[in-house]
């Protein structure tokens, strides 16, 4: 026996999976291990942290998707044919319900610090498109099978070939076009960045060219803060930022009673004013759970409904596919390929997230981009999720505390984020055009366009055809072409559908 091997039994060797200083016994050590908090160099402090400012940075999810996806009555809320509606109260309860319990389900089993809600593409698509053709229950029915989807597609490897097929170079671009998606939500929902409402150009600085209301000057305002705390590598900089921040709001919002917006106030706050609630604790209404029917094939067609679950389906796959590239990126779990560890888990636990978004009524579930943020203040492990998701639980019964945090000073937190996502961008080849021009559009299309799959698939098709014919054709993986083509099926999805009668 070699000296390396040898040991006495007062000094038993350690197991290669325990960090060194680490216990090699009691609750503790077990979860350090199974996290793997100290061999990712984090603590349970910053798990903890991380986890919190994820469900801050989060929970505005818990008010807007039930003004997306419901209303108060029916003369406000998105009708379906039949006539039908979500009401708002029970459209938030679901809604914490299914991110609490698919954050802690994704932080359990593949033990990364990415949060889960439901996403916004998909439930806009469902109540501006979709329940225009079919009822609800019809329009969550749908969502299930688009989930069931994708479970099969990641169970059976697909999902994780498809994955592995993406070059590194469009890798580092997701992220960095994430990040300029992420900082252009914060900008546009501080009201920093408004439609112009002309042609050209589109979007204007605040209202007329300068920044008037109070909600967007608070949102400045959190934005140097949180600028500095974080250049200043302050511990928990993100937290205590936006705790400043919402208290600043909230004593203005006191003496100049601002008030929200409404969609009809350009000068109010634009989701909810931050004001001390009257009520803490509410019980959650539930009754939602359960409400899907797989009707919408009878109702529409079997062409039309196929081609409403293609629609979710691609938008559902590349949307997360590119967000948990960037959140792996930016964790620095990413490998030199840009995979992380259990990848195919995580795949999987995702389209798990749709089905049971669908299920509930609460729409898609999928990753968080908002989840950067608690990887910002120092996350790295699925235990950051677990807190995470316990908040979103506790949310059902308190959601007057969600709404004292306005979306402005998320937003600040938001543009911070997306300023360290873009620093990736030092990692891209810049020396051949048939790569800069690929993940150019990546990048740029993203938040032009409001979508990671809109630009993702920008990227994909330019990749494969400029580098093709740059005489790059062999490194480029088959599976790649695949991918490409069905973007441009997915691109032009609405002439196809007029073609057919969709």
């Amino acid at each position: 026996m070699s000296e390396t091997e040898t040991h006495t039994p007062s000094t038993p060797a350690r197991k290669p999976d325990t960090p060194a200083g680490t216990p090699d016994s009691g609750l503790k050590a077990r979860l350090d291990r199974y996290f793997e908090i100290t061999r990712r160099g984090s603590t349970y402090g910053r798990e903890i942290r991380g986890g919190l400012v994820t469900f801050v940075t989060m929970a505005y999810i818990v008010i807007l998707n039930p003004l997306i996806l419901g209303g108060f009555s029916a003369d406000q809320a998105a009708v379906d044919v039949a006539g039908g509606w979500l009401p708002n109260g029970q459209v938030a309860a679901v809604t914490a319900l299914t991110a609490g319990v698919m954050t802690i389900l994704f932080g359990a089993i593949a033990r990364l610090p990415f949060g889960f809600a439901a996403g916004l593409g998909i439930n806009s698509f469902l109540a501006v498109s979709v329940v225009g053709q079919v009822t609800w229950p019809e329009a969550m029915g749908l969502v299930v099978i688009n989930g069931l989807i994708i479970v099969l597609l990641a169970s059976t490897g697909l999902r994780e070939l498809i994955f592995n097929a993406v070059p590194r170079q469009l890798k580092i671009a997701i992220t960095v076009g994430i990040g300029l998606f992420i900082a252009f939500i914060g900008l546009v929902d501080s009201g920093f960045v408004r439609a112009s409402g002309a042609a050209s150009p589109p979007v204007q600085l605040g209202d007329n060219g300068s920044v008037v209301s109070l909600p967007t000057a608070v949102f400045v305002l959190g934005l140097i803060i949180l600028g500095i705390l974080v250049a200043r590598k302050v511990k928990a900089a993100l937290l205590i930022g936006i705790v400043a921040t919402t208290l600043i709001a909230v004593i203005l919002e006191a003496i100049f009673k601002v008030g929200p917006s409404f969609g009809q106030n350009p000068d109010g706050w634009n989701l909810n004013a931050p004001v001390l609630p009257t009520s803490i604790v509410s019980l959650p209404d539930l009754s939602l759970i359960g409400q899907v029917s797989f009707g919408a094939f009878d109702r529409i067609g079997m062409l039309a409904a196929s081609m409403l679950v293609f629609t979710l389906v691609f938008t559902n796959f590349f949307d997360a596919m590119g967000t948990m590239t960037g959140l792996a990126n930016e964790a620095e779990v990413a490998d030199d390929k840009g995979n992380f560890p259990r990848l195919k888990s995580a795949l999987i636990v995702e389209g798990v997230g749709a089905v049971v978004g669908g299920a509930t009524s609460a729409s898609s579930n999928t990753v968080f981009i908002e989840s950067g943020a608690g990887i910002g203040e120092g996350a790295r492990t699925g235990l950051a999720n677990i807190v995470t998701g316990l908040l979103f639980l506790a949310a059902m019964f308190f959601t007057p505390l969600t709404q004292i945090v306005p979306l402005e000073v998320a937003a600040a937190a938001l543009v911070i984020v997306g300023a360290m996502m873009v620093s990736q961008i030092r990692f891209i080849d810049f020396s051949e055009f048939s790569i800069v021009l690929p993940v150019f559009l990546t990048i740029i299309v993203m938040p032009l366009t409001y979508s990671i799959a809109n630009g993702i698939g920008a990227g994909f098709i330019t990749w494969v055809l400029v580098r093709s014919f740059s005489g790059k054709a062999r490194e480029i993986s088959p599976l790649l072409w695949v991918v490409a083509a069905g973007f441009l099926v997915f691109f032009v999805r609405g002439p196809i559908e007029v073609l057919f009668g969709a």
